[in-house]
């Protein structure tokens, strides 16, 4: 099921690629909330507004005039058209609170799949991180081995180094005298 839809066939990439990562939290822009939802960028704007306590900074910001130029020049002009003023930017629980401003069925039924997205990207964010911190654990063990390993192979050298030692030693050239049965 690479390809998940709800019930009004929104697909899973679809969402996902509408998902922004601003000010280092995961958003959604009202512009494209509002083409999910099947309504105007204005009228979810105005509901927004009137119903502005249910929305504080950590549910919704709107962008900067630098986020913004940012944003405009990552996607360019042709796509943002008649944009004359700084989108808002919903988190998860921004997204969450507008099916209880937004109260249509169509509104409900997006914020079930938006709000399934944003868990699945945290999932994998967080398998993510486990992967990470594995690898990590075993890049570590491999560099801890590849000093036992070297520590080896100096023993070796000393051990072979001695050995040769001790067979020159044996094979010297012997002076003095010698006796009868040494020749």
């Amino acid at each position: 099921m690479d390809q998940l839809t709800n019930a009004i066939g929104v697909p899973e990439e679809v969402v996902m690629n509408k998902i922004f990562e601003i000010r280092n939290q995961k958003v959604m822009l009202d512009m494209d909330l509002a083409e999910l939802y099947g309504t105007e960028t204005k009228q979810l704007k105005r509901a927004v507004r009137r119903n502005i306590k249910r929305f504080p900074v950590d549910f919704m910001f709107e962008l900067n005039d630098e986020e913004f130029s940012n944003l405009r020049s990552h996607f360019g002009a042709s796509s943002w058209g008649g944009v004359r003023y700084a989108p808002m930017a919903f988190t998860e629980q921004g997204v969450a609170m507008l099916s209880s401003v937004l109260n249509s069925d169509r509104a409900i039924q997006v914020n079930i799949q938006i709000i399934r997205v944003f868990t699945k990207l945290r999932n994998l964010l967080t398998s993510n991180r486990e992967v990470l911190k594995k690898l990590e654990e075993i890049e570590k063990k491999e560099m801890e081995q590849d000093e036992k390993i070297i520590l080896i192979f100096e023993y070796l050298r000393q051990l072979e180094k001695s050995k040769q030692e001790d067979q020159n030693y044996s094979n010297r050239q012997r002076i003095g005298y010698r006796r009868n049965k040494e020749e």
